[in-house]
């Protein structure tokens, strides 16, 4: 029998039109699940009117999920198997429309992956937690991308969790080898991101005003003017060819990071070892699970100047900067740090719960079958 896997994604990751017209799929690469056994299908975003939005926006920052989009995909989410969510902005709504369905047969599974919750986590008041902890109940199996996370959601919720790696688009990434490594003069220090735990003053605070470096800072988030340097461009790379436009440039790929649990910067590091360009990243969220000491310049957190001693190490050192590069190059394939990799992992997953699923429902069936059968003797 084909089992039918609902992909529950955020509002806009629609495959029907996100990045329409590349035919790259899934944004995830949740697509390469699809089989002959496993029949797929994803969150569709309503067209809105600003009113609307605005309400769902609101209704989304209140409750920590976006309850209105996946109601409105509630009937996929019923007639499923099998529900996949990539963050617990997603399977935080999908458990509570799966909890306000009531008891049904045969009950679709659920995989919850958590990002930002376990950080988040500590700073929640008690009738969140408490809201969370229900809809987290009905998840059948927690997912998370670091082992510091899986850790964390054992310490929270006394459950374990399974630690799933993940990967990069190799179509739009192919995996590229160095041969060489040339330096140029001044270092040319890219820096791309817009998750919430970059840490762009320490960046900065490394690399601003000194004429040895060229800094591209490349963010949609706002930039305070007090950090604001001569030697340092700040713009968004939006799309892809500006992407590796700014990798093409670049001599070092820098991932600052604030203090996190969830893999913060793995995207990047992903992108930086597929372009065979050496990295320095801040030594935080088990960043560590993906890439050895060996393949990236780990330095700790806040320290401007052991980043900026990086920097210079790698210029100084070119044999180094590329025996490093060519390190995270071979890790990432050797352990198929893919977006292929990551949807078989997913089907694993569903696999071993299916598996545990069929024993509990014969179980049931078998239960429900000799009570008919008490019934009807007694009827006689």
């Amino acid at each position: 029998m084909t089992t039918n896997i609902h992909v529950h994604l955020f509002y806009g990751a629609d495959p029907r039109y996100y990045r329409k017209g590349e035919n790259i799929g899934c944004l995830y690469g949740y697509h390469h699940a699809e089989s002959a056994d496993f029949a797929l299908t994803y969150s569709q975003d309503a067209r809105e009117r600003a009113p609307m939005r605005l309400l769902r926006r609101a209704l989304k920052a209140t409750l920590g999920f976006d309850l209105i989009h996946t109601l409105r995909n509630r009937a996929e989410i019923l007639r499923s198997d099998v529900i996949w969510t990539h963050t617990e902005q997603e399977y935080l709504s999908v458990a509570l429309v799966l909890l306000l369905a009531g008891r049904r047969k045969a009950p679709p599974l659920l995989l919850a992956q958590s990002v930002w919750l376990l950080d988040k986590w500590p700073h929640y008041g008690a009738l969140r937690r408490w809201l969370y902890r229900k809809l987290i109940a009905r998840a059948d199996v927690l997912t998370t991308l670091a082992s510091e996370n899986a850790d964390l959601v054992r310490q929270y919720f006394g459950r374990d969790a399974t630690h799933v790696y993940y990967g990069l688009n190799t179509q739009d990434f192919p995996v590229q080898t160095p041969a060489e490594w040339k330096p140029h003069t001044p270092l040319r220090i890219a820096a791309i991101g817009n998750d919430r735990d970059r840490d762009w003053e320490t960046l900065i605070g490394a690399f601003g005003n000194d004429p040895r470096f060229a800094v591209r800072l490349a963010t949609r988030r706002r930039i305070p003017k007090s950090l604001r340097a001569l030697n340092v461009e700040i713009a968004p790379a939006s799309g892809l060819r500006k992407q590796h436009e700014l990798y093409d440039w670049a001599d070092v790929v820098v991932v600052p990071l604030r203090p996190n649990t969830h893999a913060s910067g793995i995207t990047v590091m992903l992108e930086a070892a597929a372009v065979g360009k050496p990295m320095i990243v801040t030594q935080v969220g088990t960043l560590e699970d993906y890439f050895s000491p060996q393949a990236a310049a780990y330095i700790p957190p806040f320290d401007a100047a052991a980043l900026r001693a990086a920097a210079d190490r790698l210029a100084k050192h070119p044999a180094d900067a590329l025996r490093q590069a060519q390190t995270a190059s071979l890790q990432l394939m050797s352990r198929d740090f893919t977006t292929q990799q990551f949807a078989r992992q997913h089907v694993q997953i569903t696999q071993e719960l299916l598996q545990r699923r069929q024993p509990a429902t014969r179980a049931r069936t078998a239960a429900a079958a000799t009570k008919g059968a008490t019934e009807a003797r007694g009827g006689l």
